[in-house]
């Protein structure tokens, strides 16, 4: 099958074939066809398989169809990277006169954004409490909202941003689209997607909470007090037989990420670090570092692990264990995208194997 198949116009096949997108993925051939429909969908399918195109190609589409004025697409997402990156994709997708797409996302100045917005935008990707501080200073309408997506919806309601959602549900039209997509799919989302939608078509193609099945997944016992040395091991004696080209490190805290961070740097590795206290330029600079590959590690905390498109990533390491194992499928999918093989190690003391 390919993408003209799906019903999408002959400018988004183009652009698909540009980016390289040869055929659609299981996730964007059982989507694609219902969001054009205009049908509400809840979809889920593992990391890395295409999830972002699935909900944006249709929906341009739409809206192509129709000229009209104000925001017509409101996307959330729970992280500024994640935000990024849609916003990133809906540029590279979207035809020449498509409407203008917005950023609002925490962590960037407030003034620089608002300017944005009053020069007019048709689609908002946004984090929910930015989204909200804009909506207070009364520099966004969102009464004409056609469509609403909701992307990694249970990362929203882990990170406690249900009631910001809900804030925001009210002061959409309830004529619209609304479209749910996640790599998990706990009872309870669902429960709370069924509730804000109309008889939604659900799209599932792979088992919830599965990992990616092209992740060699190992664990490695290790005491407490030896597990840095373990992971500088891994990342130095181990690179004769194994390439550590590129290496995503996950911590439970900011602090370990800081720390971890400046021991690989004492060492002369090339070190990036994304966590909470760090500002959003500089959490850009990281990520755009290891995905250039001017830097071979980039140490990250789990605000990162849905937010993380990177191509070629060799390894994702845990040095520490997750704390649910939603959080252990979103790391390691960051691995093993897009038919290419990875591995995940996993480094594990003997209170995290109790835990």
């Amino acid at each position: 099958m390919n993408f003209s198949q799906l019903g999408l116009d002959p400018s988004l096949v183009g652009a698909c074939e540009s980016l390289g997108y040869t055929e659609p993925t299981p996730i964007q051939q059982e989507a694609i066809p219902v969001v054009l429909g205009g049908s509400d969908l809840i979809g889920c399918a593992e990391t890395g398989t295409g999830k972002t195109a699935a909900f944006l190609l249709p929906l341009i589409q739409r809206m192509s169809r129709r000229a009209r004025p104000g925001v017509r697409l409101l996307v959330l997402a729970p992280t500024r990277e994640l935000a990024t990156q849609i916003e990133a994709s809906y540029k590279s997708l979207a035809p020449k006169g498509s409407p203008r797409c917005a950023l609002v996302i925490g962590g960037a100045a407030m003034k620089r954004q608002t300017d944005n917005l009053k020069k007019g935008a048709g689609v908002i990707v946004a984090t929910p409490g930015r989204l909200l501080d804009q909506m207070e200073r009364g520099t966004i309408d969102l009464g004409r909202i056609e469509a609403l997506v909701l992307d990694e919806a249970d990362r929203m309601l882990d990170m406690g941003f249900w009631p910001s959602i809900r804030r925001v549900l009210a002061a959409l039209p309830s004529e619209r689209q609304t479209l749910l997509f996640s790599a998990t799919m706990s009872p309870e989302i669902e429960r709370l997607a069924r509730s804000t939608m109309k008889s939604p078509a659900l799209v599932e193609v792979s088992q919830r909470g599965r990992a990616p099945e092209m992740v060699e997944q190992m664990a490695y016992p290790v005491a407490t007090e030896s597990k840095t040395a373990l992971l500088i091991d891994l990342l130095e004696k181990e690179r004769e037989q194994e390439n550590f080209d590129r290496v995503l490190v996950f911590t439970r805290t900011r602090r370990g990420a800081e720390r971890l961070s400046h021991i690989l740097e004492a060492r002369d590795h090339k070190v990036g670090r994304i966590h909470a206290d760090r500002t959003q330029p500089q959490r850009d600079a990281a990520l755009r570092g290891f995905r250039e590959g001017h830097t071979r590690v980039l140490v990250a905390t789990d605000i990162a692990a849905r937010g993380i498109d990177v191509d070629a990533v060799s390894h994702v390491i845990n040095y520490d264990v997750p704390e649910a194992p939603e959080d252990y499928v979103h790391r390691i999918g960051r691995t093993g995208r897009a038919g290419k093989s990875g591995r995940a190690i996993t480094l594990v003391t003997p209170v995290e194997e109790l835990s």
